[in-house]
């Protein structure tokens, strides 16, 4: 039996007796029992699509050749499966020109384009020297032009870093990479309405180290050159940089953008005033010179904040609204929905003055994402583990229209002018207020892949038609007369399928098959039952899975009563001996 990563036979799990509070990053689910990929929609023949991407090192070898081109020029990859596990979409852009057309970045899957309004997908972006993606733009005056920002911004201890910002004139044949190669991550682009060369980068620098291309930069020349508009003032340059921007859909002068420091270590992650020596350097500021001149935004927002999410009415410009990370007054677990000073906060006079509408502020580092319905400014979503919606402007908060999509929800994207025509009211509704309008079209990425709704997100279809899912490691068995393979994906649970099958319609979702576990990592295969895995998940969690009887069973160690908790790595590592 070979395994990568992992020199095995029999069950071990490795603890990793770390002390940050990097290593407790969400609740453990519980684990689900097996479910053949069967269950889900037929798809094609696998073996034609673009390939997965996996984490793969070989076991070490005395004397082993170095690795180079040379060594794989000449090899083809082919996509084996699965294709229907989603994957982390980190952004989504509509064309306004064509609303057939819309364009899906994935945190580390490349672009993918629809032109028929999800019932296929083409990937545009394979050919570029990077997988990670965390912002994608269409220049509202001319729809072939798509600018996107490499390195997703969602600052997870397994988030990929990217090379620069990329531009195509072709609606996404041809890509140029068009610069600020060094800042790492890009979590937002917005490009002037009138002119496709007018573009704002929101670029977020390294998140492991001080330094790179960080904060607001901005180019009228198509990304010949580059300008950096806001900064944090040195030292805290070194690891602060843009969180977020957006225009005044009335005035593209008039400009918002973020500050927001943070900084991951192996042990550990900081943000906002504990990345920066305790100096409040972020916040909300802005411009009505294009980003000549700034003024930092104060009034009723709070102090010492972290990540900052940002959006604009177009139908009222006036009203703008962030959600706000804020240190002050203390911070609460990685699980708590709300925040003791941020939360949700409105403006209604261009951001002069705001109020706080909510306490709501889930997983600031993770989620920071709010939208505003362009037709109806008291709709308002933010977006977090679920989907949020307000009906009162982002006073009260539900999460009922996302039962049955995946959580953890990042990128929203909503069509504007899909308001239904008003119905005549029932004669028991002739005296209340009628309802007001709420754009139809809506499109959610969540770390389950893509979700579209016509209905306003009533109901929802899974348009999990492209392989995006991020494998954190695989291992292999030695089946006869083809191998099988086993992988942790982020999110989207283990799985195990073939290297290839006797049967001219090659391989096939159903013949893969998911395992236990909420973010999948190391599995092992049984050397003495083929049909019995290890597989572990998130802090630690291993289960026992047996696909002949569908028996489940947890491993994981636990201290005895009263003695000190275990406390273990993200991916703790799981092996065996002989």
């Amino acid at each position: 039996m070979n395994i990568i990563h992992l020199m095995s036979i029999r069950f071990l799990v490795a603890l990793l007796f770390v002390t940050s509070a990097l290593f407790a990053q969400e609740e453990t689910p519980p684990a689900s029992a097996p479910v053949s990929a069967a269950s889900a929609p037929a798809a094609s023949p696998i073996s034609t699509t673009p390939p997965l991407s996996a984490s793969v090192t070989p076991a070490p070898s005395s004397g082993a050749s170095q690795l180079t081109d040379v060594l794989f020029k000449n090899l083809k990859a082919r996509s084996i499966g699965p294709a229907v596990m989603g994957g982390r979409v980190s952004d989504i852009a509509i064309d306004p020109r064509n609303p057939f057309v819309f364009y899906v970045a994935l945190g580390h899957g490349g672009v993918f384009k629809s032109g028929d309004s999800g019932i296929s997908f083409d990937p545009i972006f394979d050919k570029q020297p990077v997988l990670s993606i965390g912002a994608i733009a269409i220049a509202p005056s001319d729809s072939d032009v798509i600018w996107v920002g490499s390195g997703e911004a969602n600052d997870r201890n397994s988030s990929d870093w990217g090379n620069g910002v990329y531009r195509t004139t072709d609606g996404g044949e041809h890509w140029a990479n068009v610069g600020l190669k060094d800042s790492r991550t890009i979590a937002r682009i917005v490009v002037d309405p009138k002119n496709p060369d007018v573009a704002y980068v929101a670029a977020m620098g390294h998140l492991w180290a001080d330094g790179g291309e960080r904060g607001l930069y901005k180019t009228t020349d198509g990304g010949k050159t580059w300008k950096l508009i806001l900064q944090a003032a040195a030292p805290h340059n070194a690891r602060t940089g843009c969180g977020d921007v957006i225009l005044d859909p009335s005035n593209p002068q008039i400009v918002y953008a973020t500050l927001y420091a943070r900084q991951r270590t192996p042990w550990s992650f900081t943000s906002g005033p504990n990345a920066t020596g305790g100096e409040d350097v972020g916040g909300i500021f802005k411009s009505t010179s294009g980003g000549a001149t700034w003024k930092k935004l104060s009034g009723g927002l709070p102090a010492q904040t972290g990540r900052i999410g940002l959006a604009v009415s177009a139908s009222n410009p006036k009203i703008v609204m962030a959600v706000v990370q804020s240190f002050e007054g203390g911070t609460g677990t990685l699980s708590d929905l709300r925040s003791k000073s941020g939360g949700v906060f409105r403006s209604e006079d261009s951001g002069e003055h705001w109020a706080r509408m909510s306490a709501i502020d889930p997983r600031p580092f993770y989620f920071s994402q709010i939208r505003i319905d362009p037709a109806n400014d008291q709709r308002v979503y933010v977006l977090q583990f679920a989907l949020l919606v307000s009906d009162d402007g982002g006073k009260n908060f539900r999460e009922d229209l996302s039962e049955k999509v995946h959580p953890d929800c990042h990128a929203l994207a909503i069509q504007p002018g899909t308001v239904p025509a008003p119905k005549p009211p029932k004669p028991e509704d002739k005296n209340k207020p009628p309802k007001p309008p709420v754009c139809q079209r809506l499109l959610l990425g969540t770390d389950g892949g893509l979700y579209q709704s016509f209905a306003g997100g009533k109901n929802w279809d899974h348009l999990n038609k492209f392989p995006g899912g991020e494998f954190y490691r695989i291992s292999l068995d030695d089946s006869k007369p083809f191998l099988r393979i086993a992988g942790g994906l982020q999110d989207n649970e283990n799985w195990v399928g073939p290297s290839g099958v006797q049967s001219k319609e090659l391989i096939r979702n159903s013949d893969w098959t998911a395992l236990a576990g909420g973010d999948g990592f190391y599995v092992l295969f049984d050397p003495t039952d083929r049909d019995t895995f290890y597989a572990e998940s998130q802090g630690g969690e291993v289960h026992r899975i047996n696909l002949r009887n569908g028996e489940l069973r947890r491993l994981r160690p636990e201290p005895a009563e009263g003695a000190t908790r275990y406390r273990f790595h993200w991916n703790s590592p799981i092996a065996s001996s002989n």
